[in-house]
């Protein structure tokens, strides 16, 4: 009995030795991928529509429901928050149909480092780094970006904005591809 229990017992172990973890299934990484993209297109949509001041555009990009959200620091060191879409819109929408002049302050702008996670199918969380040109794009500004992504009626819709922007060190535009090279070597571990 107790030979067999050993036998049993190393061929138990001597399986899980060899039992290597399956591949993800290459249709869902390919589905992934198709996922981060059309996020990635709502994301830069809400920006140009902004931007634009086309309101409707701009609109579409978001999930109009009562936990939506939206903060930025401020270069007073203040920052600003909507709870809400009827609060995201009050504020914003007001601003774009006051401004419809289409004016960017910030004509150039790159994302770098995007994290994406994915709870399930129709959540994505999102990081990542942006660098903001001035008008006349011969500085950036830095910003640690966060979007949280909830897809409805099968498109991704914005949810909560996060923004923490470094107004103290302006990043002449000369030194931001080695600014981001040093970024995409350090994985994110270090202060830009």
């Amino acid at each position: 009995m107790k030979t067999v229990s050993l036998m049993l017992m190393a061929a138990f172990m001597c399986a899980a030795c060899y039992d290597t973890p399956k591949k993800d299934n290459p249709a869902k990484e390919i589905n992934m991928d198709a996922e981060k993209k059309a996020i990635t297109a709502t994301i830069e949509k809400e920006t140009e529509s902004f931007f634009a001041r086309d309101y409707e555009a701009w609109k579409s990009n978001y999930a109009q429901t009562d936990y939506a959200f939206q903060a930025w620091s401020n270069d007073d060191g203040t920052f600003d928050s909507n709870v809400g879409w009827n609060d995201i819109n009050k504020q914003i929408g007001k601003y774009i149909t006051e401004n419809p002049e289409p004016v960017s302050s910030h004509p150039k702008v790159e994302r770098k480092n995007m994290k994406y996670k994915f709870y399930g199918d129709n959540v994505a969380y999102l990081t990542w780094d942006q660098f903001n040109s001035d008008k006349p794009e011969k500085n950036f500004h830095h910003s640690k970006e966060v979007r949280l992504m909830e897809k409805i009626d099968g498109q991704w819709k914005i949810v909560c904005v996060s923004a923490f922007w470094d107004y103290k060190n302006l990043i002449p535009a000369s030194r931001l591809p080695q600014i981001q090279r040093i970024a995409n070597e350090s994985g994110g571990k270090t202060k830009i």
